[in-house]
């Protein structure tokens, strides 16, 4: 059976562009695949604690003594790593932010992205772990970023390509619905994304 990962991080609810898309694509996907588990990580709604000396001595630490003493800190990283290394396919769902992702978000990826689990330390480089996912990046933006003069701007995509990358997932799709603080192409912003997602080989 196959798990869907779907991770939000908007404040903004049914007013949030991201999310918008992200719905689209969920109905897509569960048409494709009726009996999917569909997992939802609200990080507006829940945010993962910022990695503070204590998480990061239990998701680190190679005494396993010392490691169960520190268990409760670990449980919840733990859990978010699972829920990426068992699904098949991986939704992030992001506005852009300072030409940036929010911070619910890049916690999360702090908890994720560790040694051992979900990548390995190999030679002189890395091996990423969680391998034959499929993921899609669904971002929103007040300006366009995919091309044009603010392109360089942009360090959502790339940043978030690099660090799939870096835990092995290569197959990576990314939807947009940009410009939404440009009159001109506001109002048809998550309707281009919608039918981006329309047109998507799933």
């Amino acid at each position: 059976m196959t798990q869907i990962l779907i991770v939000e991080s908007s404040p903004r609810e049914a007013d949030s562009a991201s999310r918008q898309l992200t719905d689209r694509l969920r109905r897509r996907l569960e048409q494709q695949y009726p009996t999917a588990n569909v997992i939802v990580r609200d990080l507006a709604k829940a945010p993962p604690l910022y990695l503070d000396a204590v998480t990061l001595k239990a998701i680190s630490s190679k005494d396993t003594m010392e490691a169960a003493a520190l268990k409760d800190a670990a449980d919840v990283s733990d859990r978010l790593v699972d829920e990426v290394m068992t699904s098949d396919i991986l939704i992030i769902s992001s506005p852009m932010w300072n030409f940036g992702i929010p911070a619910s978000l890049k916690a999360w990826i702090d908890h994720v992205v560790r040694a051992g689990k979900t990548f390995n330390y190999a030679g002189a480089g890395v091996e990423g772990l969680a391998t034959g996912k499929r993921a899609f990046l669904l971002l929103a933006s007040g300006g366009v970023f995919s091309e044009g003069p603010w392109k360089p701007w942009d360090f959502v995509e790339p940043y978030l390509r690099q660090i799939l990358g870096f835990i092995g997932i290569s197959d990576v799709q990314t939807v947009r619905a940009e410009g939404m603080n440009i009159p001109a192409l506001a109002p048809d912003a998550v309707a281009n994304g919608e039918r981006v997602i329309e047109a998507l080989a799933l």
